[in-house]
Parts: C-alpha cells; sequence; structure tokens
C-alpha cells in the first residue's frame, strides 16, 4: 500500500474481492499509516498517468501475489477526512489466479459478506459495505388496493423468483392498514433472508421493526439529517442533481433515481437517458439504483453506468 502523505485529492483503486463462499477478503492497516490499525478493502494511489484497471491489477500482484481475471466497477466514493481528501474507485473481483497473501507483511482474512457491519473500517469504507450487501434488483411493490391476500401473493412470488430487497410502497392505505400490511410482509421477507424497506415515516419502521425506510422525495427534502441509526437502511427517491446531494448530505445508505427511460405511468415524464443518469451518479458516496422502465435483464447495462442495480414495479411484480 502506497502511504498518503499529500492534503491534495487522493485517488486510490480499492478491491473488494470475493471467494466462492460470499466471503470478503480484508487487510489490516498498518499502525504508523493514516487510519492505521483498522481493517480495509486492499488497494492504493493511482499513479499519474495510470489506469484504474492497471492500478488495480499492479496493487493486487504487489499487495497480495494474485492477478484479477474477471472484474467490473462497484463504486466511488468521494471523502474528506480532518487532514486529506479520498477519492475511493472501488472495483468488485469476482475472479483471480494465485493464492492472496499478505506481501507487504500486513494481516489479511476472509469476512462473511453479512459480517462486515460488525467490523471496524475507515469512515470511508461504509459506502462500499452497502455496495455490496444490496442486490442488484430493488422490487418497489404494487398497491394492494383492498385485496391483502393478493398481494401477499405477489410478493411471495417475487421473494421465489430471487429477489431480496423490498421497498412496501402503498400509498393508498391509511395508517392502521398500512401498518397491519407492512407485519405480514415482514414475516415473510425475513422468513427468507430478504430486508424490507418501508415507504412510510421513520417512526411506523421502528414501530414494526422492518430493516429500513424509503423516503420518497418530498420527505427527503424535508429532513435535514438521517432519520434512523446505522442499524437500519435509509434509501431515497431522487430526480435530479439537487435531490441526490440532498441525500448524501443526509447520509443515505442508497439512493433511487428516475426515470432513466420512458415509463407507462408516467408517459409525458422526460427520461434522464443511460448517459445522463452515468454523469448523475458518478462520485456519489452512495449506492444508485436505476429506475423507470427497467427489466431484470438491464442489470448490466446499469453495471456499465455506474449503477447498483435496477429498481422496477412491474417488471418484478406483475411477471410472477
Amino acid at each position: 500500500m502506497t502511504v498518503i502523505s499529500s492534503t491534495a485529492p487522493i485517488n486510490i483503486v480499492v478491491a473488494a474481492i470475493i471467494d466462492r463462499e460470499e466471503r470478503v477478503l480484508l487487510a489490516l492497516r498498518h499502525k504508523h499509516l493514516h487510519q492505521g490499525g483498522l481493517w480495509e478493502f486492499p488497494g492504493g494511489k493511482i499513479e499519474a498517468g495510470e489506469s484504474e484497471q492497471a492500478a488495480l491489477v499492479r496493487e493486487l500482484d504487489e499487495e497480495l501475489g494474485i492477478i484479477p481475471c474477471r472484474y467490473r466497477r462497484l463504486i466511488s466514493v468521494p471523502f474528506d477526512y480532518a487532514d486529506r481528501t479520498v477519492v475511493l474507485h472501488v472495483w468488485r473481483v469476482d475472479e483471480y489466479q494465485g493464492e492472496a497473501s499478505g506481501r507487504e507483511e500486513q494481516p489479511i482474512e476472509w469476512q462473511p459478506i453479512a459480517k462486515l457491519r460488525e467490523i471496524e473500517f475507515p469512515a470511508a469504507n461504509r459506502p462500499i459495505v452497502s455496495a455490496l450487501e444490496l442486490p442488484p434488483h430493488y422490487l418497489i411493490t404494487g398497491e394492494p388496493a383492498d385485496n391483502s391476500e393478493r398481494f401477499l401473493l405477489y410478493l411471495q412470488g417475487a421473494l421465489d423468483q430471487g429477489i431480496r430487497l423490498v421497498q412496501l410502497r402503498a400509498k393508498r392505505l391509511d395508517q392502521k392498514a398500512y401498518l397491519e400490511l407492512a407485519n405480514a410482509a415482514l414475516e415473510k421477507t425475513r422468513s427468507i433472508g430478504a430486508k424490507l424497506l418501508l415507504n412510510a415515516t421513520p417512526e411506523m419502521v421502528e414501530a414494526v421493526g422492518a430493516d429500513g425506510v424509503h423516503l420518497d422525495s418530498q420527505r427527503l427534502l424535508s429532513l435535514q439529517s438521517r432519520p434512523l441509526d446505522n442499524d437500519y437502511y435509509v434509501a431515497a427517491s431522487c430526480h435530479s442533481a439537487e435531490q441526490l446531494a440532498h441525500a448524501a448530505a443526509i447520509d443515505v445508505d442508497f439512493a433511487v433515481l428516475s426515470p432513466v427511460q420512458k415509463t407507462v405511468s408516467h408517459p409525458d415524464v422526460k427520461p434522464i437517458g443511460w448517459q445522463r443518469f452515468a454523469a448523475m451518479v458518478n462520485d456519489q458516496p452512495m449506492p444508485v439504483y436505476a429506475l423507470g422502465g427497467m427489466s431484470g435483464e438491464m442489470v448490466s447495462e446499469a453495471y456499465r453506468c455506474g449503477a447498483q442495480g435496477v429498481a422496477a414495479i412491474s417488471a418484478f411484480w406483475a411477471a410472477n
């Protein structure tokens, strides 16, 4: 690992190396380094004139003695410490050659993704943990109307198809009916390890014991700080660069940006398009899902444009 001594913005390439058991390789920073004594994802400073990919290959060889074979961009994280500013360019590595070892005498260990929140990382690494935890598909439920049994059947169908992150959106229900449905939905998601976020007030999330809150854009802009502690997910719907900036300012775990493409529900709304989406999410300090005209098969395109994955209603809800 290159020692950082400048106070100017530092570009760092970071590797989230995943093995077949869905574990991540971590390295312990030497105590004399900045943020020393904390666990980190391997990587190092990008040299002048060096591409991110070249830096990734060089750093993993120098630090661990491995060569990445299959990898993709995961997230870029700008972060201001008291004495320096860094930008972490994070790549997910799913295949590599060689056997990893601490070539700079740094301790290394493999940790399950589900355990990462229990580990003490440098503050800039928190969005990386979120990006590794979050799946590529985010289901926004259809409206339940007056038939909660049918709604729960649709939810079960989506879970059976592999959905593991769900936003319960039911704007037409009163609070009592919403809480009843949320409790029933939580029972289904918890039974298979899926996460349920409520498009409701933070107080309702705590009352139900759901996994987090999803803030619509109006509720997002009404807040000046994160509404729940780090034991919960906080997500937000965004439709502009300004809303993304506000979501980052209140420290959300992830955002949804829309509409990327034309939608049947909002045919008169001009879509962002993939090119503008990519520009808007570049260097956002949190994962961002693409929403609007999405399908499950668009995940690869979403990855290429810097997204965490795709969010959808009909593509994941009506298909089962």
